[in-house]
This record gives structure tokens, sequence and C-alpha cells, in this order.
């Protein structure tokens, strides 16, 4: 290959805030567009597919997915001080009584990227104004201390675990389903 078309693969980091914040925002929003990526085509009726032996829909998985990234904003980076109306677009507790992820059907592909993508505006638009010091200042919980600079890897590891379960869940559905 030569260098006039060989891939430049390197972090850009987001614009409008501290350089090391910014680097890794770029690799939250790397994250998720990977995640797009394994779902990128499809089928709209694998979102609610699940297994005859049970276990996780892709949108059960999606749901999960945003409303960890909300709860860790929420109570671990802002600590407890989001703007009113954040939760509005989550309808079902995270896990049922059994302590398993709730099932979530009969939300469209649509309207669970738009939960995604209202939550990740929510994250960019606070840590884009936090100071370097914020970042790294430990958040004292009860069961453990945190910084939000932890918190932004712990997100882009739970999504890439959850990636492979997607994709996994993509497959056996267009199997069962077909493409299209």
């Amino acid at each position: 290959m030569s260098d006039s078309t060989k891939e430049l693969r390197r972090a850009e980091p987001v614009e409008g805030c501290d350089p090391m914040i910014g680097t890794a925002l770029w690799a939250l929003n790397d994250a998720r567009r990977r995640t797009r990526d394994v779902l990128m085509g499809l089928n709209p009726a694998a979102v609610d597919w699940q297994a005859a032996d049970g276990g996780h829909t892709i949108g059960t998985l999606l749901y999960h997915i945003a409303a960890i990234e909300m709860d860790w904003l929420h109570n671990e980076v802002m600590e407890g001080k989001l703007p009113p109306g954040a939760w509005e677009m989550f309808t079902h507790d995270v896990r049922d009584e059994a302590g398993n992820l709730t099932l979530v059907q009969g939300e469209s592909w649509e309207r669970h990227w738009e939960r995604l993508d209202k939550v990740r505006v929510l994250v960019l638009d606070i840590f884009k104004n936090m100071s370097l010091e914020d970042y790294r200042r430990v958040r004292v919980c009860e069961l453990y201390d945190v910084t939000p600079e932890w918190v932004l890897y712990h997100l882009m590891q739970h999504e890439a675990e959850h990636r492979d379960e997607l994709r996994s869940l993509r497959q056996r559905a267009e199997r069962t389903l077909g493409n299209r």
C-alpha cells in the first residue's frame, strides 16, 4: 500500500475541552461507533428477538448500555446532580427482581439509538465543561471511591464487552429471522 492510500489511525481529541479529557471522549465515541458498526443494517425484527431458551435481546442490551452510562454520569460523576428530565427516557428498571437485566421489548430501533444519543450528548456536555482537576477529583461513594477519568474508561470497557454479546445475538437472530 502506498503512503498516499495508507490509513492513518490516531486519536483525535474532542475539541472544546482539555486535550486529555478530549482524548478519552474520542475513545468513548469510538466505542460507540464500533457498536453502531456491529449493528448497521440490522433486521428491525432482530431488536426484540429472543432465543427460545431466553436471554437478552438486542433492545435489552442497548437500553442497558444507555442506562448504565446515565447512572455513572448521575451518581458518580455529577454526584446526584443531573438536570431535570435527564432520566425521562428510562421507563424500565435496569434489573428485574431476580437481578437479571429487565427484558426490554417493543421499542423501535430508532428509539434505542435516540436514547443512546441523548445520553451521549449529556456526557459530552458535562465532560467538555470539566476541568482536568475535576476530571481527576475523587468522588467518595458508599462502596468505592472513583474519578470521572476512571468512569470514562469503565464505560468504554462496558460497551465493548456488550458489543460482543450484541454481535452474537445479531448472528443468532438473523439465522432465525433472515437479514431483512
